[in-house]
Order: C-alpha cells, then sequence, then structure tokens
C-alpha cells in the first residue's frame, strides 16, 4: 500500500478497538505465563544436562532455521490480514490463505534442501552429524504454523496461538529433552526442537480446519502464487530483518567465539526473550484491527492504538526485566557456575526489549501504510547492529579481555541498534499519520526508582531468598506504582472484561447495530447486553 496522506476519517468504534486489542492481549498474556512455566524448564535441561558447548551448536544452528523460515513465510505472518480483509466480502478466505500455505511449502522445502547440501551455515564451528542436520525438516513446519496462527488471529481467535505457541510447543521440547538426553545425547536438543515444531504445527492446523473448514473449490494457481511471493517479498524481508536483529548477535559470536560462550549467551537471550513475548501476546490483534482502521482512514484510531498498546508493552516489558534484571547474577547461577558470567549480557538483553517496544508497535502499523520505507529502515537497523557487534568484537581481541566479555557487548550493540530504530520508526509513523506517537509516561520513571530500590534491598538476601521473595518484591512495588500513577482508566481496560470495557468507555452512537453485527461475525460470539 501507498504512503496515505492523513485525511479526515469517518466515526468508528475507536474504543471498541482499544477493548478488542485489551482481550487479545489478555489472552495471549495468559499464554505468555504457560509459556513461561515451560520455558524455565527446558533452560534448566539445556544449560545443565546438555551444557554449554551442546546449547551453543545449538543456539548456532537455530539461528539460521528459524531465519529462513520466518523468510520462507513470504510476509503472510503479517501481510494475512490485509489480503482476508479484501477476501471477506468476496468469501473466499480460505483459497486466500491455502495460496499462501503452498508458497511456503514450496520456499521452506526448497530452503531446507539446499541447507541439507550446504549445512555449513548452520554450524559454523564445524561440529555437527547427520542427526543435527534434520532440524532442515522445522523450516517448512514453522513457516506453515506462522500463517496458519495469522489466519486465526484474523478472526479474533488468539485461543489458537495460546495453545500452539504457549502450551504444546514449549511443554513438547521442554519434556522431550529431558527423554532425548538419556537416548540421543548430543543431539536430543535438535530432535526436541523438531518434535515440538511438528506438534505445534498440528495444533494450527486443528484450530484452522475447525475455523475455516476445507477449503472447497481451492486448487493451484501459479500465477497468482507468483504475485504473492512478488507482492509479499518487502513485507517477508522486513520480518526476516526484525527476526535477525534478535539472532544476528548468536551468528556473529559464533564466528568469533567459542561454542561455550555462545551457549552462555544463548541461556541469557532465553531469559531474556521473556519479556519479548510479551509483544506477542498483541501482535495477532493488533494487525487486524490496523487493516480495519485503515479501511476507513481513521489515522487518529490507528495512533491511539499504537501508543496504547506501546504503552502496555512498554510498563510490562520494563517491570519484567527489573524483577528479572536486578537478581541477574541469582537467575544465572541457576543454570551453573559457568553461566554466572553472562550475567552482564543478561542486564543489556533485557534493557534491549525494553527499548525496542516502541519499535515493534510502529512497525505493526508502518508494513501497511509505507512497506518500502520500514524496510529501508530496518536494513539501517541490522547494518548499525551488525558493525556494532562486530566493532565489540574487535574491542574484546585488542585489549584480551575475557571470553564472555564478547556476550556482554553482543548485547550492548543490540540494545543501541534497537534504540535507534524505535526513535526512526515512531518519527516515520508520526510524520505519515499526521499523529504523535509516544508510549513513553514519567510513571515509568518513578515505578522503575521504586522497583531499584526494592531490589537493593533483595540483592542483600541469601540467593534463595533473593530468588523466591525479591522477584515478588520488585514486581509487586512496580505494579502498585504504574498502577496508581500511569494507569488511567482507559489503560485499565487491560484488567477488565472487553465486553463490559467497550460498554463503559465506547460513545453509545459508535455502538451502532451493524459495528455490533460486524463484532459477531469476526467473533463468531454474541455480545452480552
Amino acid at each position: 500500500m501507498s504512503e496515505l496522506p492523513p485525511d479526515k476519517a469517518p466515526p468508528r468504534a475507536a474504543d471498541g478497538d482499544i477493548a478488542a486489542l485489551a482481550k487479545g492481549g489478555r489472552t495471549n498474556f495468559f499464554g505468555f505465563l504457560l509459556r513461561l512455566m515451560a520455558r524455565l524448564p527446558f533452560i534448566l535441561i539445556g544449560t545443565r544436562l546438555y551444557g554449554a558447548n551442546a546449547l551453543g551448536r545449538f543456539a548456532s544452528a537455530l539461528v539460521i532455521v528459524e531465519l529462513t523460515a520466518t523468510i520462507c513465510t513470504l510476509g503472510e505472518k503479517r501481510g494475512l490480514a490485509q489480503r482476508l480483509s479484501d477476501a471477506d466480502e468476496e468469501g473466499d478466505a480460505g483459497h486466500v490463505v491455502c495460496d499462501g500455505l503452498l508458497t511456503a511449502v514450496i520456499a521452506g522445502s526448497a530452503a531446507a534442501g539446499f541447507l541439507w547440501l550446504v549445512p555449513a551455515p548452520m554450524f559454523p564451528s564445524g561440529v555437527y552429524n547427520s542427526t543435527d542436520q534434520l532440524l532442515v525438516l522445522a523450516i517448512p513446519a514453522f513457516a506453515l504454523t506462522d500463517i496458519l496462527l495469522a489466519a486465526q488471529a484474523y478472526r479474533y481467535d488468539v485461543g489458537a496461538t495460546v495453545w500452539a505457541r504457549a502450551i504444546v510447543e514449549p511443554w513438547t521440547i521442554s519434556l522431550c529433552a529431558g527423554a532425548f538426553y538419556f537416548l540421543f545425547r548430543g543431539s536430543g536438543l535438535q530432535l526436541a526442537y523438531l518434535v515440538s515444531i511438528y506438534a505445534s504445527l498440528g495444533t494450527a492446523a486443528f484450530f484452522f480446519f475447525r475455523g475455516y473448514g476445507w477449503p472447497r473449490g481451492w486448487h493451484p494457481r501459479p500465477g497468482h502464487m507468483a504475485r504473492l511471493t512478488i507482492r509479499g517479498a518487502p513485507l517477508a524481508a522486513a520480518d526476516g530483518i526484525e527476526w535477525g536483529t534478535r539472532r544476528l548477535d548468536i551468528f556473529i559470536l559464533g564466528l568469533f567465539a567459542t561454542p561455550t560462550a555462545v551457549g552462555v549467551y544463548y541461556a541469557a537471550q532465553q531469559i531474556a526473550s521473556l519479556p519479548q513475548k510479551l509483544k506477542q501476546s498483541f501482535d495477532p490483534i493488533l494487525g487486524p484491527v490496523i487493516t480495519r482502521a485503515l479501511k476507513d482512514r481513521d489515522y487518529d484510531a490507528i495512533a491511539r492504538q499504537v501508543c496504547q498498546v506501546g504503552f502496555w508493552i512498554t510498563a510490562m516489558q520494563a517491570g519484567i526485566a527489573l524483577a528479572l534484571g536486578i537478581p541477574g547474577k541469582a537467575i544465572m547461577g541457576l543454570a551453573g557456575p559457568t553461566f554466572v558470567g553472562g550475567t552482564g549480557a543478561l542486564a543489556f538483553l533485557l534493557a534491549a526489549e525494553v527499548v525496542a517496544s516502541m519499535a515493534v508497535v510502529s512497525e505493526s502499523a508502518l508494513i501497511y501504510v509505507a512497506r518500502f520505507r520500514n524496510l529501508m529502515i530496518s536494513i539501517a537497523t541490522i547494518c548499525l547492529q551488525a558493525l556494532l557487534t562486530v566493532g565489540a568484537m574487535m574491542l574484546v581481541d585488542r585489549y584480551h579481555l575475557p571470553e564472555l566479555y564478547r556476550s556482554a557487548g553482543a548485547a550492548i550493540a543490540l540494545s543501541l541498534a534497537l534504540g535507534a530504530a524505535s526513535l526512526t520508526k515512531a518519527v516515520a509513523l508520526s510524520k505519515i499519520l499526521g499523529r504523535s506517537i509516544n508510549n513513553l509516561r514519567w510513571a515509568l520513571v518513578w515505578a522503575a526508582a521504586v522497583a531499584v530500590a526494592v531490589g537493593e534491598v533483595a540483592i542483600r538476601l541469601p540467593e534463595w531468598a533473593e530468588l523466591a521473595f525479591g522477584i515478588p518484591a520488585i514486581l509487586g512495588s512496580y505494579g502498585w506504582v504504574i498502577w496508581r500513577r500511569g494507569f488511567g482508566p482507559e489503560d485499565r481496560i487491560l484488567f477488565r472484561k472487553a465486553e463490559a470495557a467497550v460498554g463503559e468507555f465506547a460513545p453509545i452512537d459508535v455502538l451502532s447495530a451493524e459495528l455490533v453485527k460486524e463484532f459477531e461475525s469476526d467473533t463468531g460470539r454474541v455480545p452480552r447486553e
């Protein structure tokens, strides 16, 4: 879509959209908690049983596998919402999804075949076996799962994402990693990951066919699929770059550092990525809401939605980052003495997730109104990150610093690059919409100050008490200040039932019979009176 000038928009249920975002965020936030409970056993199993060296080999291979799979979705993970919005009028939504699925299967299979024949990019250390190579089989399955879940998200079915990504996938990899250690030893992580990806695909397919039914009358359309590939190329590149910024550091570390150092960094990254999942809590619902606002040229609603969700994400990510970062040494110590040296990397990675929140939310709108500009900013971001990361590796070599300093250097480079991307994308979206885009409030500063003060007391406790009581105390104090000083009535929709929130905040004339009918058709549910 070309860049759109600001325009006067017709009245719209903006508050209803905020309530829909809140409802989707609440549902997926519950999934985040489930994923957290499932991921912790995997982190402990990976670090305690397999060790830093095996974990490092697994992490290096995963970088290439998941990046390739993300590109093979051809932008359908986020671009599908816009195509489905057009297809709703023609009644061929299932056919639209199947076109994307077949294109992804072809692209994913071709990529998997190439990496099977040329496995060196996955294993920069040169240490691997034929069982490790089986990881390439995850590429088409990963891509298909993303597209199926995007189709469900368009109909506000975020429960499918919770089941596939927050329950089935993480619990499968945790349980299989423990069982496969005794059967396959060094390759257990790779096989456990492969099983979890296909289990997630099966779950997503179940929800898709239950919701859309079997696509009767559909047949492959090579010409249409070729146009789909060309149209989705900029979005696929942006998706790959956005995802790549969270894995480029591991790839560069794999070139400059030992597998042990990569394993330590990967463990820190797995912990730090937990707040990132909060952003993903709103992804499935934010895309459909924005595309509907774009059809009405309601730029006020888009700016409001981006700012609202941006603040929610920043507030939650900052609280979790403080709760995990202040007792970071004790948390990394759970993985073993070798991993304590990754505490500095953990702190900077957590900071990176907080500063990135504005970039990822702004991008949710930019991909529809300025795809090419968003792509250029993303390319500049990953280039900046690469330069900063390589520069950090060279500084470590120049001053003969310990090996684990490379991990901290990579994390600092990521923080700086994501901070620059957040500022640039927010300014770009603000100019296009003609509205201010800002997710920062003074309450974040006050809440962080109180949490740091509580944390300073917590880190003086014995390690077990620091973890058992310190983390809840930091989160509790931070949350209390945010609730009292930062959350207004509209923010508190996030913690209320969506239907009640719509009734409380949306004007009566906006909640017309037509909008109620649209709500029923989109969600398959009838709002309560």
